[in-house]
């Protein structure tokens, strides 16, 4: 068996089985965890994670053959608050909680079944597995704010006139916007993730790892913002014959590894020696664990692993299925038109069902009332309400409606939700705005999640609450509203919002 020593070869044989029965019985989560890989250029870096952490167990294996794997059960409690993260998060549509869980689980196979020292020995390299995760999505928005401030910034202390609106602005040679693609998560994901392999595989003591690892964060962020900055100033001082197209990207990526390198360069000069091999610890037991013994840590790691999918199964059984059917409520003084009062629609992906248009008010006299009402049921990876992709306006596919302020307002209504999330919208792309902007047309969005008739405004207050309610067999329906008015017609604080709502709770 590949030259394995005896005793390892019974332990790694049940290793590979329960990691196969892990595969099986959570293929989606693993099957949506590549699915990111495969679709986002953000975690393409997580390919690479598996081999890494294969050659740095290999890199070891002089450490592992002098010990004797002897299994440690207690390791599998872990599996009670893993699968009970593993269901909530399923429940919740979380993926990132999900995920993180799935290779929880194939770490703590390791130890519980090759035990606590062999598991010790290795620890980083499981450790490692956990970047092929893809998380940090959140971050996204948050990144995109301070380039589009660095820049702005770093633009007008160096003499260029600039007019901002939320993330795009304009210079006196054009205008330009701070997208997500700008926002520097790429490089921030593959300088965490490579720098600290580095760091492992560079120095011994701990102080010395997280020290470079805290740089590999710091760099990647104010590179980026440089980035940026030299990219509009190169259009710029061009003429935009430079760094407007598909160039402004290679020049990017050129910059960052530039960066990288002279990071790595600095790095290596404060290197360790390679340690020595590590002996077996003193006491060990060496002799191999019976057959019997085997047979039970086995048996009992197919039990916990099989546990959470079968909950999953009587959640989902007893929810709902049905296709739901929407209709505009019926309002004293107001009358349903099915067609939207502008071309903006709101970018939620694969709601179950939608109902868009607008109330206008009888009497003919005052402004339309817009109403978007995305309705979700049986969510899954794709078709979840609480996530990142769904939002008011999809920056990277939108052309011209943007947002360009967001905020929280409190509503003083008996009968309606005190806490909603508000935005500005414009309806024009910024290079066509004249003047003041005050021509391009604007909306303002009031928006709530309905939780089986619960209001919400936090979306991870949303996510647990409504797998609580799916744990508790009420199935998984839930709603996004959207209330809006024209800019102009909104009043001072929204009046026309306030009224509208307090009015039609």
């Amino acid at each position: 068996m590949l030259n394995l020593p005896r005793p390892w070869r019974l332990p790694l044989l049940g290793l590979a089985l329960t990691w196969a029965l892990l595969a099986a019985l959570y293929y989606d989560t693993g099957a949506a965890m590549v699915f990111i890989w495969n679709r986002s250029e953000t975690f393409a870096h997580a390919w690479v994670v598996p081999p890494i952490s294969a050659w740095l167990v290999w890199r070891r294996r002089a450490d592992l053959v002098v010990l004797v794997p002897q299994p440690a059960p207690r390791w599998l409690w872990l599996m009670l608050p893993l699968g009970l993260l593993w269901l909530v998060g399923d429940l919740a549509a979380a993926n990132s909680a999900t995920q993180f869980t799935l290779v929880g689980m194939l770490v703590v196979m390791v130890p519980a079944l090759l035990g606590t020292e062999a598991a010790r020995r290795i620890a980083f390299p499981l450790g490692f597995l956990f970047f092929a995760v893809p998380f940090g999505d959140f971050m996204t928005p948050w990144l995109v704010d301070r380039t589009a401030d660095f820049t702005v910034v770093a633009l007008r202390a160096t003499g260029v006139p600039v007019f901002r609106e939320g993330n795009q602005f304009i210079i006196p040679t054009g205008s330009w916007s701070v997208v997500q693609a700008c926002s520097g998560i790429r490089y921030l994901m593959a300088s965490v993730m490579v720098g600290t392999l580095f760091a492992y595989l560079n120095y011994r003591g701990n102080r010395k790892r997280w020290a470079f690892v805290g740089v590999a964060i710091v760099t990647p962020l104010v590179a980026n913002w440089l980035r940026a900055y030299m990219i509009v100033m190169l259009g710029h001082l061009s003429g935009n014959r430079l760094a407007t197209g598909v160039d402004h990207i290679i020049y990017g990526w050129v910059f960052f590894g530039i960066i990288m390198l002279i990071m790595f360069m600095l790095g290596a000069r404060w290197a360790d020696a390679e340690p020595e091999p590590q002996p077996a610890p003193s006491g060990a037991v060496m002799r191999p664990a019976s057959p019997a013994h085997w047979s039970g840590v086995l048996l009992a790691a197919a039990l916990l692993l099989a546990l959470p999918p079968q909950l999953r199964a009587s959640a989902e059984h007893s929810a709902a299925h049905a296709a739901p059917v929407l209709a505009a409520p019926a309002l004293q003084g107001w009358a349903w038109h099915g067609e939207p009062m502008t071309g903006w629609r709101p970018s939620f992906e694969n709601p179950a069902g939608v109902l868009h248009g607008r109330f206008e008010p009888q009497d003919a006299g005052g402004p339309a009332v817009g109403i978007y009402v995305g309705y979700y049921r049986d969510q899954r990876y794709g078709r979840q309400l609480v996530t990142s992709v769904n939002q008011m306006v999809n920056a990277e596919t939108e052309k011209e409606w943007a947002q360009t302020a967001g905020g929280l307002a409190e509503l003083d209504a008996p009968a309606a939700p005190p806490s909603w999330r508000t935005a500005e919208l414009r309806g024009q792309a910024l290079s066509e705005v004249r003047g003041d902007g005050s021509s391009a047309p604007r909306l303002r969005v009031w928006q709530i999640y309905w939780i089986n008739g619960r209001p919400f405004v936090s979306d991870w207050q949303a996510k647990l609450y409504g797998a609580w309610l799916s744990l508790l067999g009420r199935g998984d329906d839930a709603a996004v509203l959207l209330v809006y008015v024209d800019k102009a017609a909104a009043g001072t604080d929204d009046a026309r919002l306030r009224s509208f709502i307090h009015l039609n709770p």
